[in-house]
C-alpha cells in the first residue's frame, strides 16, 4: 500500500501537528516525542470501555470495576506528620460512591468538585458505604468529548502539560495529516504472519471501534519494533563476516569434543565408585553403563591417547590439558568447547557471546580457546574491567595451564630467548603468560616482581608471550602485538563497544577471533535482543559437587546472631566477606558504607582480622588488600561491590550484605556467587528492611532460588525492559510497545524473518522502504550499517 513512510514522518517536527505549539510542544519534546512517528507510536497506556463501565448504584460483592461520574466533594487532610489523606465523592446518576488516597495530596488540585472522571479499582463497602482505596484516576474535559462518546476511550500517557486529552486529541490531529501509512513489509511476509496493514493496526491501536480491534494491532506494531531490530543485527553478523579478514586455527573441534566426553564419562564413574556423585549425576552415568558406554570407555580411552602425537599441535594441546582436569567437565561446558573450537576451525572470525551461571567453569572453557590459538602460532589477550579480576584470571589461568605442564620454566634475563620456551620433547608445548594492568606487570617466565613494563611490551609486540591478560591497560597506546588472533573480553557489560573494537584493532592485517563472557545470566528474550548478532553459548549445569548456597534474610535489628556464625566460621578456619553498598557515608542516602563498618567492625571483632576493599583505594592498597586475603592473613573482609565479579576465594564460606534491598537483583546474585566455591557448606545472609514493593520482591527472589536464569527473568520482571540497549551501551532507542518476556513467540518470529530477509537480500537494495526506516528510526546507533 503507498502512503507516507514512517521514516518520513520522523522527520516532520511535532510542532507541524495541530494543537502541539508553544508549552504544550515543548512538554512532549522534553518526554521524548518530537516528530510525527513519535506520536504515532506513543500508543495508549489503557483502554476504558464505557460498556463494562458498572453504574455507581448496582455495585455489590467486592471486585475490580470501573465507574465514570463528577466529583461532588473533596476533602484534604493531614491528621500527623508524614500521612495525608484525601477523600473524594464521586456520583452519576444511580448514586455516589467514597474515593481515598493515602499521601497523594495532589489528588485534591486533580479533582475539583464538578470534574468528571473514570475512577478504577477494587470496590468495597466500609460500614454500609461504597468505597474504593487509591484508584486509578482519568479525566474528561468537555471541549474533548467528540474523542470519548464511542465505546472504547484511549487512555493515553500524561506527559507535562499534556494530558491524556490533549493527548488524544493530538494524536487524532497527527492521524489526520499522516494518513495513509506506508506499509514497508512486503504482502506475503505481512499475509504469513497473519498481521494488520499498518495503517490500519496504528490507527485502531488508537481509537478502536472495539475491544477486540486492539489485541491484533497490538501485535502488528509489537513485530515491526521487534523486525526492526532484529533486521539491524542481522546486517550487523552479515557485515561481520563480508568485511572481516580472518584466519582458521588448526583445531579438530571434533575430535576435542569426542576426547573430552570420553575423559568425561571415565571420571564420573571414578567418582560413582568413590560415592562422591549426586543423584542426578549417578542416574545419568547410570543411564551410560545400561547401554553399555562404560563397557566401551577402556578402548575408547586407549584410542584416544594413543592418537595424540598425530594431531596438529592445537588439538594435542587440548587433549593434554584434558588429562589434567582435576573434574569431569560437564556437558554444557564440552558443548560450548566444541561451539568455540568449531569457530576458530573457520576462515571467518568468531564473534561469540559465552553467558554462564556463577562457577559454571567459564574460565576453564576459555582456556581451551587461548590454547587453540597459542597451538595455531597466535597469541590471545585476556581484557578484564578491574585490576583485581585481571589479576586473578593471570592467576587462575596460569594455575590451570601449569596443571598441564605447558608453563615455561623460570629463566633470568640472560636465559631469556624464544628457543627457551619450549622443550625438545614432542606436545610438550609451553605457554608463556603475561598480567599487564595499569600498575602492574608479571609473567610467568619470570620470578614474581622481576618484570619491567618495558621488557613485557617488548616481549608482547616480538611474540614471545603467548597469553596476555590485563586491563584497559592492554588498550593503551604502546602495547603492541606480534600475532593476535584471539580478543576475550569479560563481564562486557562493563566495556564500552569502542573499547572492544580498540582491542581487536591490535591485530595486525586481520580480525582476531573475539570471545565474549558474562556471569550475569541473560534471559534467552533479552539475549536475542541485545546480542542477535552474536553466536551464544550457554553453560546452564554446574559442575558435579557444587554445593548450593543456603541463602536467608536477616532484619539489621537481628545482627547479633550474625555476627556469632561469623565466629564460628572464623573458629572453623573459614573467611566471610562483608558488603556495603556505599564506600564513604551519605547524608543523602541511608545505607551502610563501608569504610564506618570496616571502623565499627574492627571494634565487634577486636580479636579477628579485617581487611578493607573499595574502589576508591589505590591500586597497589587493592592488590595487597586481596593478596592477604588470599592467602587467609584476614578473616572478615569488609568490601563494596568491587568483588562483585570474579574474585574466587574457596576458603571463603559467609557472605553478608548489609542493606542487601539497596542492590539489584544481578548484583546480589553475584555477590552470593563469591562463596560456595570450595568443598564447604556455605551462606549468604541478606541483612535488609526493606521499604519498597521492588526491594522486597529482589529478597524474596534471591531466598527462594539460586537458579541465576530464574533471577534474571524474575529481574527483568521487576525492573522491566527499561533501555534494553543500554546494557549493550550501543545507544539503541528503547523498545516502546513489545515486551520481551510476553512477546517472546512475536521476538522468535520477527527474528527468523529479519534474518531470511538479510540473508536473500544483504544490503536491502529491495526494500529500500525497509532501509531508511531503520536509519531513520534507530539512528546514530546503526548509522554504521549505511557506510558506503
Amino acid at each position: 500500500m503507498s502512503g507516507r513512510s514512517l521514516a518520513y514522518l520522523n522527520t516532520i517536527p511535532i510542532d507541524e501537528v495541530k494543537g502541539l505549539t508553544g508549552k504544550r510542544g515543548q512538554a512532549l519534546r522534553k518526554a521524548g516525542i518530537v516528530s510525527v512517528s513519535d506520536l504515532l507510536l506513543h500508543t495508549p497506556r489503557r483502554y476504558l470501555d464505557r460498556s463494562a463501565v458498572t453504574p455507581i448504584g448496582e455495585l455489590s460483592g467486592s471486585e475490580e470495576v470501573t465507574v465514570i461520574g463528577r466529583v461532588r466533594k473533596v476533602s484534604l487532610r493531614r491528621p500527623r506528620r508524614n500521612l495525608s489523606i484525601v477523600e473524594v465523592e464521586i456520583a452519576d446518576e444511580s448514586g455516589s460512591i467514597r474515593c481515598v488516597w493515602f499521601n497523594q495530596p495532589f489528588r485534591a488540585n486533580q479533582l475539583k468538585e464538578g470534574t468528571e472522571a473514570a475512577i478504577s479499582g477494587k470496590f468495597e463497602t466500609r460500614k454500609g458505604r461504597r468505597q474504593m482505596n487509591s484508584p486509578a484516576v482519568d479525566l474528561f474535559t468537555s471541549d474533548l468529548e467528540s474523542l470519548v462518546t464511542g465505546r472504547v476511550v484511549p487512555i493515553h500517557p500524561s506527559t507535562g502539560e499534556v494530558g491524556p486529552g490533549h493527548m488524544r486529541r493530538a494524536v487524532h490531529n497527527a492521524l489526520l495529516r499522516s494518513r495513509p501509512i506506508l506499509d514497508p513489509l512486503p504482502q506475503d511476509l505481512v499475509s504469513r504472519m497473519n498481521l494488520l496493514e499498518r495503517d490500519v493496526a496504528i490507527a485502531n491501536m488508537h481509537f478502536p471501534d472495539s475491544m477486540d480491534d486492539i489485541p491484533p494491532a497490538r501485535q502488528r506494531l509489537v513485530f515491526d519494533e521487534l523486525f526492526r531490530l532484529q533486521v539491524a543485527l542481522a546486517l550487523n553478523k552479515r557485515r561481520m563476516i563480508d568485511e572481516a579478514q580472518g584466519f582458521s586455527h588448526g583445531i579438530d573441534a571434533e575430535e576435542v569434543r569426542r576426547y573430552l566426553s570420553v575423559i568425561s564419562t571415565r571420571m564420573k564413574l571414578d567418582l560413582l565408585a568413590r560415592g562422591d556423585l549426586d543423584a542426578g549425576v549417578e542416574v545419568e552415568i547410570q543411564e551410560s553403563i545400561d547401554d553399555g558406554i562404560a563397557a566401551s570407555l577402556d578402548v575408547a580411552v586407549a584410542d584416544a591417547l594413543a592418537g595424540v602425537g598425530s594431531f596438529e599441535p592445537a588439538t594435542a594441546m587440548a587433549h593434554a590439558f584434558a588429562d589434567t582436569l582435576p573434574f569431569p567437565p560437564t556437558n554444557a561446558q564440552i558443548r560450548a568447547i566444541f561451539e568455540i573450537l568449531g569457530d576458530l576451525a573457520v576462515a571467518h572470525p568468531m564473534h561469540r557471546l559465552l553467558q554462564g551461571e556463577v562457577g559454571s567453569g567459564k574460565t576453564l572453557v576459555a582456556v581451551f580457546a587461548l590454547l587453540a590459538a597459542v597451538g595455531s602460532g597466535f597469541q590471545a589477550a585476556v581484557m578484564a574491567p578491574t585490576e583485581v579480576l585481571a589479576e586473578q584470571h593471570f592467576l587462575g589461568i596460569a594455575a590451570l595451564i601449569e596443571s598441564a605442564g605447558m608453563t615455561p620454566p623460570v629463566m633470568s634475563s640472560d636465559e631469556l630467548g624464544m628457543e627457551s620456551l619450549f622443550t625438545e620433547e614432542p606436545n610438550k608445548h609451553r605457554v608463556s603468560i603475561a598480567l599487564l594492568t595499569a600498575s602492574h606487570a608479571e609473567v610467568n617466565f619470570r620470578p614474581r616482581g622481576t618484570t619491567s613494563r618495558d621488557d613485557l611490551l617488548a616481549w608482547i609486540a616480538d611474540g614471545r608471550v603467548d597469553v596476555v591478560v590485563g586491563t584497559h591497560a592492554l588498550i593503551q597506546e604502546g602495547v603492541h602485538f606480534a600475532r593476535l588472533g584471539l580478543a576475550v573480553v569479560d563481564e562486557q557489560h562493563r566495556f564500552g563497544v569502542a573499547q572492544r573494537v580498540l582491542l581487536k584493532e591490535k591485530a595486525v592485517d586481520v580480525d582476531p577471533d573475539l570471545l565474549i563472557m558474562t556471569a550475569t545470566p541473560i534471559p534467552r528474550t533479552l539475549s536475542m535482543t541485545l546480542y542477535g548478532d552474536l553466536d551464544v553459548s550457554v553453560l546452564d549445569e554446574m559442575p558435579p559437587g557444587r554445593i548450593p548456597v543456603a541463602t536467608r534474610a536477616v532484619d539489621p535489628a537481628a545482627l547479633g546472631a550474625v555476627y556469632e556464625e561469623v565466629r564460628e566460621q572464623v573458629a572453623a578456619g573459614r573467611q566471610v566477606f562483608y558488603v556495603c553498598p556505599l564506600v564513604e557515608e551519605s547524608l543523602k542516602i541511608e545505607a551502610a558504607s563501608a569504610t564506618a563498618e570496616y571502623d565499627r567492625l574492627r571494634g565487634v571483632f577486636p580479636d579477628l582480622r579485617l581487611g578493607l576493599l573499595h574502589g576508591q583505594m589505590p591500586s597497589k592498597d587493592k592488590e595487597a588488600t586481596m593478596r592477604a586475603f588470599r592467602a587467609g592473613e584476614s578473616d572478615i573482609l569488609v568490601a563494596t561491590t568491587v568483588i562483585e565479579v570474579g574474585i574466587d576465594i574457596p576458603n571463603a564460606t559467609m557472605m553478608v550484605i548489609q542493606d542487601a534491598d539497596r542492590f539489584g537483583l544481578s548484583q546480589l546474585h553475584q555477590l552470593r556467587g563469591r562463596v560456595g566455591r570450595g568443598a564447604h557448606v556455605s551462606s549468604c545472609v541478606l541483612v535488609a528492611d526493606p521499604t519498597t514493593d521492588e526491594g522486597e520482591a529482589r529478597i524474596a527472589a534471591m531466598v527462594a532460588t539460586n537458579d541465576g536464569f530464574r533471577l534474571a527473568e524474575e529481574d527483568l520482571r521487576i525492573r522491566g525492559q527499561g533501555t534494553v540497549f543500554g546494557t549493550r551501551q550501543s545507544g539503541m532507542a528503547d523498545l516502546r510497545l513489545a515486551d520481551i518476556l510476553r512477546d517472546t513467540e512475536t521476538l522468535i518470529s520477527a527474528r527468523r524473518a529479519a534474518f531470511d530477509l538479510v540473508g536473500g537480500d544483504p544490503d536491502l537494495s529491495a526494500h529500500p522502504d525497509i532501509k531508511d526506516e531503520i536509519r531513520e528510526m534507530l539512528g546514530d546507533a546503526v548509522g554504521w550499517l549505511f557506510v558506503s
